[in-house]
């Protein structure tokens, strides 16, 4: 999420210009505690350092070339797009759907790589949730749109910062690191390796944080992003505002389990007031 283009490298076009209407969406993973019981999963969760990067270099000789890469991406992340769905299920609201479809519309179009393709979809869930997938699946509950007030800005942020862990590739890398025993397959699309997996993990874990540093990174990248689509880049510090307020208050909504996994909001809310101050005149 720098100031860099959405695929990684050179700058954000200039911003598209602002609809009329007001959009919505948000990106409060509420962190389920489910952790992997299989010990055998469990030691591959646990894959660090050099054995890491040696699955992921493993992913990038199998892909090739950045086309590959993102079309392998997309095969992985539809096969469990498709669990997601499965276990979920999609929540019926078409004008909510519509709003969530007017912002990814005008992220993607100021995401250089035309390459990667996005995709929003509302899920059943009682808590306030979003996170992305590989190749750019991105599930938001009710809950969360209702947490960022249905307001459009807030609600641009919230989807730039998903699609930012896609293009910076936090999400395959993560997934990786979790299934390394079939990153050859994996990089076969439609094999049905990944769903399996998936099924015995659980959903949940597709909601859990990711390492802080990614995490301020994708914030960085989703200020960007919604500045160039033409929404506010302060509705970020009205949302990260809000969660501080939250955070107070005795959890009705499923906030704490987020705050507490998440680097702390004091923390990204002072680096956000940065990156969406004006730029100099």
């Amino acid at each position: 999420m720098r100031g860099l283009n959405a695929a990684g490298g050179g700058s954000v076009p200039a911003p598209a210009p602002r609809p009329a209407r007001t959009i919505a969406v948000h990106l409060i993973p509420p962190i389920v505690a489910t952790l992997m019981t299989d010990s055998a999963f469990y030691k591959f969760g646990r894959l660090a350092g050099a054995k890491a990067r040696k699955v992921q270099w493993m992913w990038s000789s199998l892909t090739g070339n950045d086309e590959a890469a993102i079309e392998a991406e997309y095969g992985v992340g539809r096969e469990m797009a498709t669990v997601v769905r499965e276990r979920s299920g999609v929540e019926a609201d078409p004008d909510l759907q519509r709003l969530l479809d007017d912002i990814r519309e005008r992220l993607s179009a100021v995401v250089r790589n035309k390459l990667h393709r996005f995709d929003v979809t509302m899920v059943r869930d009682d808590q306030p949730t979003a996170y992305a997938l590989p190749g750019g699946f991105i599930f938001v509950t009710k809950p969360l749109t209702e947490l960022c007030e249905r307001d459009g800005d807030e609600l641009a942020f919230v989807i730039a910062h998903e699609m930012a862990h896609v293009i910076r590739r936090h999400a395959i890398n993560r997934v990786l690191r979790q299934t390394a025993f079939a990153a050859a397959s994996m990089a076969a699309p439609g094999r049905g390796t990944i769903a399996p997996w998936l099924r015995k993990v659980g959903v949940e874990w597709l909601e859990r944080a990711y390492s802080q540093d990614q995490e301020f990174e994708a914030d960085e990248m989703g200020v960007l992003l919604t500045r160039a689509a033409g929404f506010d880049a302060a509705g970020a510090v009205r949302l990260f505002g809000r969660l501080q307020a939250l955070g107070g208050q005795p959890d009705a909504s499923g906030i704490g389990a987020y705050l507490s996994t998440h680097p702390p909001v004091a923390e990204r809310l002072e680096r956000l007031r940065r990156h969406a101050a004006p730029p100099p005149e």
